[in-house]
């Protein structure tokens, strides 16, 4: 039998947010995938880039239905020259490394690995380079050529090029967790991708819109900070909330797959369910906000993803029960569950542990329920 891996404390782990590092949690890895190879020539595989049978996960939503290297530009890191190298190496006949696509079961292929290269690839053959001409511009016969100048037997060589792909396939969204813990382990690159900025990646949809749609709300800016997190741990919190909000007693660490679990089950929530969760979420921010302001997440300067999880999910649940009409009073009953010795243990040590969560959601749901 496998040992759990030792629990360890809330710490920093960027964005100026205090929560649990999510390196830490391990997903259950005993899987049984269904793969096999296939090979593409290149211009089929520019041609299902561009009808988006091939779809690139875009970790930046602000990106959404863009095509190329520009809604790439805060992922896409290969220099100029790698571009030209990787495209004079199929010219000249040499082998090249395959890439993973995931096959959905509408038949989309998602990639997991080989952003880099397909890109260039599409890029070339459009002719752009983050909006400049692209000519290769490498010690070779073929410098200065642009797909459209190459000699044509230069050009069927590098249509009828072959890259190798594994395709793992996706029957049902019974196995997105098989497929995040492979694309958290495989596209990585020089920083690991955050559990959020693959989840925007992954999990596309109404919900992922709704969160995005939130994190502008003024009330929550306030209460996180104005500046929007660069690997989306503000996001992560929106969707924190309303899955704590909607299914705590569920709950099972790690935390992380929790959270994917509810995401993958609610991604295509209806108009009702969104204009529902968008409303509780902004009272929710608007009477934090309004009753106790930027501190409430704060217990020393850094945001704390426990207490504001916690802290919501509380005065969510008074305001089920009615307006709150006193909210100066939400101020002395955070400070007084501030200072209990249960609570303060359940959002410092073993945060996403099952004990931890369910003890600081009912402590602060209790406190919160005396406000008038």
């Amino acid at each position: 039998m496998r040992a759990s891996p030792t629990p360890v404390p809330a710490e920093k782990i960027g964005d100026d947010v205090i929560d649990v590092d999510p390196s830490e949690e391990v997903l259950d890895t005993t899987y049984t995938m269904t793969s096999y190879g296939a090979d593409f020539l290149v211009d089929g595989l520019v041609a299902r880039l561009r009808s988006s049978d091939i779809i690139i996960p875009r970790f930046n939503p602000e990106t959404e239905g863009e095509t190329g290297i520009p809604g790439f530009q805060r992922n896409f890191v290969w220099r100029k020259s790698q571009c030209d190298k990787f495209i004079e190496s199929l010219l000249m006949g040499f082998p090249v490394p395959g890439i993973f696509l995931v096959q959905q079961p509408n038949n989309i292929l998602l990639v997991l690995d080989g952003q880099q290269r397909l890109v260039t690839l599409e890029a070339f053959y459009s002719g752009q380079f983050k909006n400049t001409p692209f000519r290769l511009n490498y010690v070779s016969n073929f410098n200065g050529y642009a797909y459209h100048e190459l000699p044509p037997e230069d050009r069927r060589r590098l249509d009828n090029s072959i890259v190798h792909a594994t395709i793992i396939k996706q029957d049902d969204l019974s196995h997105h967790r098989q497929i995040y813990n492979l694309f958290e382990r495989i596209n990585t690159g020089g920083t690991p991708l955050q559990p959020q900025e693959i989840r925007i990646a992954l999990y596309d949809g109404p919900l992922i819109k709704l969160v995005r749609s939130l994190n502008a709300n003024e009330d929550w800016r306030n209460l996180f900070g104005t500046d929007e997190s660069p690997r989306f741990k503000d996001h992560e919190l929106i969707l924190r909330f309303l899955a704590f909000y909607e299914c705590e007693g569920s709950y099972r660490r790690p935390m992380k797959g929790f959270l994917n679990d509810f995401l993958a089950k609610f991604r295509n929530i209806d108009e009702v369910t969104q204009q529902t969760w968008r409303k509780k979420f902004i009272l929710t921010c608007e009477a934090i906000n309004q009753g106790v302001g930027k501190s409430a997440f704060r217990p020393v300067r850094t945001v704390n993803a426990a207490v504001a999880d916690s802290v919501m999910v509380g005065i969510a649940r008074r305001l089920d029960c009615g307006p709150i009409t006193h909210l100066k009073g939400l101020k002395p009953l955070l400070d007084s569950l501030m200072h209990d010795a249960t609570y303060k243990d359940a959002i410092d040590q073993r945060t996403a542990s099952e004990d931890s969560v369910h003890t600081r959601m009912a402590q602060a749901s209790a406190i919160f329920s005396e406000v008038k």
